[in-house]
């Protein structure tokens, strides 16, 4: 698989932690970096698609009332 190199400004703190993780897991800090980044933009285009499929439920006219959001809320917690 090919790569490219991304460079990023860290603060001190979150470098000197990188670095220890790295040498806890015997993996480099680029490795990690690029877990980190991996599973960040992975949570972030499924947060994306979750609110795009939101607006076009709304624009299809897909909708429950307050009320009706309320209820159902009410019954979160409680056993059958």
């Amino acid at each position: 698989m090919s790569s490219t190199l991304v460079s990023a400004r860290v603060p001190d703190n979150l470098a000197k932690r990188l670095e220890e993780l790295s040498k806890t897991m015997h993996r480099s800090k680029s490795y990690l970096a690029a877990q980190a980044i991996e599973e960040f933009v992975d949570l972030q285009e499924y947060h994306v698609q979750a609110i795009k499929e939101g607006i076009a439920a709304v624009e299809r006219g897909e909708l429950v009332s307050h009320d009706q959001a309320v209820a159902v809320l009410k019954t979160w917690g409680k056993r059958a």
